[in-house]
């Protein structure tokens, strides 16, 4: 196998780089800033998938950004509400949730300004994000929206990675595989 793993999304093909994230576990690394063609395409592909009523699209800072605001113009929406890392001065009455993600080594946290949550209170959110994979920065997400008192009606996705292409709680455009690195030096995918 080489050292890119090939995605094809609608007409798009993309070639992503195998990225080693412990001794035993690579990934295809997917980042989806930048790329507005991609952002573009994913959003209006998703979208098609929506078929019943909501109020707000939710996304977690920082790669779901550009799908999150393209997927609520494709909707007709003029807001989003972005779940951010950190506390930032300006927030009140912050909610904050702690998650773990396979990317990174420590427990990210998760943040929702107080003022976010009085908006999206008892409201229809769909949740969007560029890829899942363990599920660990979802149910954080999840657990916020739900201290918030939203209800979510769709979670959204470009790629599902590794176990997460087989849940069925999740709208996706892609399976995306897991990688090991074999004793002939090469990665090769990990049957989900």
């Amino acid at each position: 196998m080489s050292e890119n793993y090939q995605i094809t999304l609608s007409k798009l093909k993309r070639d992503l780089p195998i990225v080693p994230i412990k001794s035993d576990l690579a990934i295809a690394s997917f980042v989806l800033l930048g790329d507005a063609e991609l952002a573009h395409v994913a959003a209006v592909e998703l979208s098609k998938a929506i078929d019943f009523e909501f109020d707000y699209i939710v996304t977690p800072e920082t790669k779901g950004i550009p799908l999150a605001q393209e997927m609520t113009r494709q909707t007709g929406k003029s807001n989003y509400i972005v779940i951010r890392k950190n506390v930032k001065s300006y927030m009140t009455s912050p909610l904050v949730v702690e998650s773990s993600a396979i990317t990174t080594a420590t427990p990210q946290t998760l943040v929702l300004d107080g003022k976010d949550a009085k908006i999206i209170h008892n409201k229809k959110v769909l949740v969007v994000d560029d890829v899942i994979s363990t599920g660990g920065s979802l149910t954080a997400v999840e657990k916020i929206l739900s201290q918030a008192g939203a209800h979510i009606v769709g979670k959204f996705a470009i790629l599902a990675e590794g176990q997460a292409s087989q849940r069925d709680d999740i709208t996706f455009l892609a399976a995306l595989p897991l990688f090991k690195l074999g004793a002939d030096g090469q990665y090769h995918i990990i049957k989900a």
